[in-house]
């Protein structure tokens, strides 16, 4: 199998969101860890099993699930979660709540080739389905032992859950690029 490349960092376009606690979900205010979305980082012909080659081969993350995104709004407290679209598009909440008074949230369309790189905290759902069979490869640090899902109950935020988010540390490299890029660019910026 050919080797996958991705965009050259230098034609990259990337957006980096920081999202206001709201309700349950602390999104990046426990941290200062933006939510990166690398679009086209990928080209259109990717495959699932070409994105797992490579992100395996960079060595940052280890890509552990094929599958959509739940419509339900969740959280992760005990990882960071690389995100890469291989089939189809759809419109994406992040940010715990699409509800009108949730000011803070991002709205995105993705795409095939497209990556979000989400921070701990950082609520996300599928909204809709653009064009039916929307898929993602998920991926974790490599050293994270076990991933959770918290969908905003009260508990989770007098709990363990909001002091772990506080205790992760970000990316040495970058999970798609290795030792330059965006998620590097962020954690010399911390």
């Amino acid at each position: 199998m050919p080797s996958l490349a991705p965009t050259p960092l230098t034609d990259l376009r990337i957006s980096k969101h920081q999202i206001p606690a709201i309700h349950n979900f602390p999104n990046t205010s426990l941290h200062s860890f933006p939510l990166l979305i690398y679009r086209s980082v990928f080209p259109p012909s990717l495959t699932a099993r070409g994105v797992e080659t490579h992100l395996t081969s960079v060595g940052v993350v280890k890509p552990a699930w094929r599958y959509t995104m739940y419509k339900q709004h969740h959280y992760h407290s005990t990882t960071h979660e690389l995100l890469v679209v291989v089939n189809g598009s759809a419109r994406l909440c992040f940010g715990g709540s699409a509800t009108d008074d949730n000011t803070g949230k991002i709205l995105a369309e993705v795409k095939k080739g497209d990556a979000m790189l989400v921070p701990a905290g950082v609520g996300h759902a599928l909204i809709q389905d653009l064009e039916g069979g929307f898929e993602m490869v998920g991926s974790y640090p490599v050293e994270a032992e076990r991933w959770d899902m918290c969908t905003g109950e009260e508990g989770e935020k007098s709990g363990e859950e909001w002091q772990r988010i506080r205790g992760l540390t970000w990316f040495d490299k970058d999970p798609i690029f290795g030792e330059k890029g965006p998620a590097v660019d962020v954690g010399k910026k911390q």
